[in-house]
């Protein structure tokens, strides 16, 4: 038990820069304090004592501002940061040295018994705001953005972003993490984004406008063609598409510095 309560406190030392000491982390930091309600009161459904262990999460929920039922699985290093407004459903399953900002909610999308939550699995980290919903397989090492929703199940080491989600490189490779790397400072990024990530709603409408300018191409050259062989063509030009493309802002402050 003892080597437990060490892990969450360290692993709340590796993920935020803000804990001044092991005393403010046990005395001031809800989220810890919900993970030990939350193990009571799992240990109590498990047990068979349904009641107390709705209680007691209910008790918690009302001292931390945290929902997690009684029946959720979690692992080991779990860290809820902030943690206002998180809920986690009852058949949720978080995996090791997973992270949640405030505001998320591992929800169901049925009234039916069964599965109906997400699993996470290691190292998964889930901004702030962001909805996971469904029973639904968020890969090790993903990166959920801070108010998504994702329905759709997400590849190992992927970032999704958006409502609804897009993994924001599907040719990304999928990434294996160690789990001592996971939550480094070189390596973790809070609330699930990057400066420098890609949006995969310009990178569609970009493709597409390439495709239009392809074709417009085409057809021009198919017009001059039919007009040498004495085919009259004289339908109004094509508009112009020139500067409808969406430009990526950190590209484009990146380039300027450069």
């Amino acid at each position: 038990m003892f080597s437990r309560l060490k892990e969450d406190i360290a692993c709340v030392f590796e993920r935020d820069p803000a804990a001044q000491s092991v005393f403010e982390v046990i005395t001031a930091y809800p989220g810890f304090h919900a993970l030990l309600i939350h193990r009571f009161s799992h240990l109590c459904w498990q047990s068979g004592l349904r009641w107390l262990a709705r209680f007691s999460a209910h008790v918690g929920r009302f001292l931390t501002g945290i929902e997690i039922h009684p029946g959720a699985q979690i692992g080991r290093r779990f860290f809820i940061d902030h943690g206002m407004g998180v809920v986690i459903g009852e058949t949720a399953v978080i995996g090791d040295d997973c992270t949640l900002y405030h505001g998320v909610t591992l929800g169901g999308t049925t009234w039916k018994k069964g599965k109906r939550h997400p699993t996470l699995h290691n190292g998964v980290v889930v901004g702030a705001g962001a909805k996971v919903l469904g029973p639904i397989d968020i890969g090790a090492g993903a990166r959920i953005g801070s108010n998504s929703v994702v329905l759709k199940p997400v590849p190992a080491g992927a970032t999704v972003v958006g409502i609804p989600g897009h993994i924001t490189d599907p040719k990304a490779k999928k990434r294996t993490l160690a789990l001592d790397e996971i939550a480094s400072k070189m390596d973790f990024d809070p609330y699930g984004l990057t400066a420098d990530m890609p949006d995969p709603i310009a990178h569609a409408i970009n493709r597409m406008l390439d495709h239009i300018h392809v074709l417009d191409k085409q057809i021009n050259t198919m017009k001059k063609v039919l007009n040498d062989a004495g085919m009259s063509c004289s339908e109004p030009p094509v508009p112009n598409l020139d500067g409808c493309e969406i430009a990526d802002s950190y590209a484009k402050d990146k380039n300027e510095k450069e």
